[in-house]
């Protein structure tokens, strides 16, 4: 029996939330439907791959048995968490331009900044990388 490891503890509660998230856009399209940007065709469409895409990533990222299948769906999971971020800004947008601001810069800002972290954690989650924890050689 193996050890568990901190990288297969990221990489479930990775998943997991990929998972959650997939489920989400999936089962109630509406929210993420709203914060499509304009220029994005087919919203509807869009934010439903979306949900299939977070489902198919978090299937590859946890499953223990085809690591090259795990590397692609961390390769996957970092390119989809750069291109949602057109939506997370134009989330911002619309919030900002609500008298109340909705839920407000110290909620947008943060989640502006976690993306590239993001990124990273399914990349070294997927064991694409491993900086910046790797071994130094000697």
């Amino acid at each position: 029996m193996s050890a568990v490891t901190p990288r297969a503890v990221v990489r479930v509660v990775l998943g997991t939330a990929y998972a959650a998230a997939g489920v989400l856009h999936l089962a109630s399209p509406g929210p993420f439907v709203s914060i499509v940007p304009e220029w994005v065709p087919a919203p509807a469409t869009v934010v439903a791959l979306t949900g299939v895409a977070e489902l198919a990533g978090a299937v590859g990222l946890v499953q223990p048995f085809v690591p090259p299948l795990r590397r692609l769906a961390g390769w996957g999971l970092a390119a989809y968490a750069l291109c949602v971020w057109p939506a997370n800004v134009q989330h911002m947008l619309i919030d900002m331009a609500q008298p109340d601001h909705g839920l407000g810069l110290s909620y947008h800002i943060p989640r502006l900044a976690f993306q590239p972290v993001l990124i990273w954690v399914a990349l070294w989650a997927s064991s694409v990388i491993d900086w910046p924890f790797a071994r130094k050689r000697r």
